[in-house]
């Protein structure tokens, strides 16, 4: 009779606090549907450039604004995610966030024209920049400083498979259905994660100390950067007049909002003395560079399997497919010693894989056989899974839970704008080689990599400065 209460008793002890039960692993799957959404969305529609410029009779140059006006809206967005949770909640943040962007795919479906489709994508966009930032947040709470890293390296390999399955998706959508379900196939996705999440996560409460909108930090910030990387766009696209403007205008934009977020009293919507804080600089640049060349290689790979090998989408994502199978044997890995080995040591050799992988893209020139292209992507996308997540369990295990969302506003931002300016910048390199180069459309390629290369040295001198030891809780 006594030995059955102290059973019972037993049977209902909560979890060690280092644990990863079901419950955790189960919010981690509803919140990263959201970021599986937004990101798989943006790589299916790039598959579908061609099809949307015959079905509206547009050129390519005003088409391309489909995918460059859902990054601006990206860029734009994920700034505000953290006052948006300290003002309303996390959870209720995210949820708007996911009605957002379906609301967006379902205007984008009906879309009669050119026009439209770019502003709708516009609506779809602000909804997908605060999906990763304030779900990552959300699920950083939950998980406490102790689980953190290892629930954390399962979700940061969403965004590096996305861009890989995408042209798998898009190609098989586009070789069965309308185009139109390019963004219907949001639909299933969101109405069952926004389902789940009512049920099973917990809601996150505003901020005790709620503090007024940044407005002129936000007017600077956002439009600054959306600038930045529109100028940007302009120079690939050999618009000098609007390119020069552009850069200029998002570059002045940006140190006006460096220098009002460090004079400010109130609480700026992203604070620049941030970076200044061990490890957060370090750790931000990391993030800068990995987005700049996890997107510049998934937007360089397809178009030279396209373009140089002549190859059709679904073939260029069958190609792509062993980044994507590199990224979740990375992210096994990670998870396995994320809390027995320093970061710093997991980021390095994160980065060396990443450089092993990207060297025989710099030899594409000499149109290396497949096999070599394969065991390539296969390593960098080990490499990338070592990178992200130690680098955001770094800076989620050592600030308070209130700043958390500001934090994973953060350092979206940083990832957002890597993979936007770095795709952005790696376009006018292939633009200036494609010229010089004349016919070989190869060896242009190959010497666009070498610039991924330069980044990943970038990342290399920022991964030194990051912490020795592990992270403790």
């Amino acid at each position: 009779m006594t030995s059955a209460p102290g059973r019972r008793a037993t049977e209902a002890a909560p979890p060690p606090a280092d644990r990863v039960d079901g419950q955790l692993l189960r919010i981690a799957f509803i919140l990263v549907l959201g970021t599986f959404m937004a990101t798989l969305d943006a790589t299916i529609v790039s598959v579908g450039i061609d099809r949307l410029t015959e079905e509206f009779d547009a050129s390519v140059a005003d088409i391309q604004w489909v995918s460059t006006a859902y990054l601006l809206a990206v860029v734009a967005a994920v700034p505000a995610s953290g006052w948006l949770a300290d003002r309303f909640g996390g959870r209720r943040t995210w949820l708007a966030a996911v009605g957002a962007f379906l609301l967006g795919s379902i205007l984008c479906a009906l879309a009669w024209s050119a026009t439209s489709l770019i502003v709708f994508r516009v609506v779809q966009g602000l909804g997908g920049g605060l999906l990763p930032a304030t779900g990552q947040a959300l699920l950083a709470r939950v998980a406490g400083r102790n689980r953190t890293g290892r629930v954390i390296s399962v979700v940061a390999v969403v965004p590096l498979l996305s861009p890989v399955f995408g042209p798998l998706v898009g190609g098989a959508i586009l070789s069965t259905a309308s185009w139109p379900w390019l963004f219907l196939v949001n639909l299933p996705i969101g109405a069952v994660a926004a389902v789940l999440a009512r049920r099973h996560v917990p809601a996150a409460p505003p901020a005790e100390r709620r503090t007024a909108f940044d407005l002129r930090g936000a007017v600077l910030l956002s439009p600054g950067l959306a600038v930045l990387v529109y100028g940007l766009t302009e120079v690939a696209h050999g618009r000098d007049l609007p390119a020069v403007l552009g850069v200029t205008a998002g570059l002045a934009m940006l140190a006006g909002f460096a220098a009002h977020g460090l004079r400010t009293r109130a609480t700026p919507l992203v604070d620049p003395r941030l970076f200044t804080r061990p490890p957060f600089g370090a750790a931000a640049l990391a993030l800068l560079v990995l987005g700049a060349s996890v997107f510049g290689t998934t937007f360089l790979l397809p178009l030279y399997f396209q373009s140089g090998r002549g190859l059709s989408a679904w073939e260029a994502g069958l190609l792509l497919a062993p980044q994507g199978l590199g990224a979740a044997a990375g992210s096994v890995l990670v998870n396995r010693t994320i809390d027995k080995v320093a970061p710093r040591t997991l980021v390095v050799a994160g980065i060396a894989l990443i450089v092993a992988g990207t060297v025989p893209f710099t030899l594409l020139g000499h149109e290396p056989p497949d096999a070599v292209i394969i065991a390539a992507l296969a390593v960098r996308g080990i490499g990338m899974a070592m990178i992200g997540a130690p680098v955001m369990n770094i800076v989620y295990s050592r600030i308070e839970p209130e700043q958390l969302p500001r934090a994973a506003g953060a350092l979206n931002l940083l990832n957002t704008v890597g993979g936007s300016v770095g795709t952005a910048a790696l376009a006018v390199v292939l633009e200036n080689r494609l010229a010089a180069r004349g016919p070989d459309v190869s060896a242009a390629f190959g010497d666009t990599f070498w610039w991924v290369l330069g980044f990943c040295l970038l990342a290399a001198a920022g991964a030194t400065r990051l912490p020795r030891t592990r992270t403790k809780g």
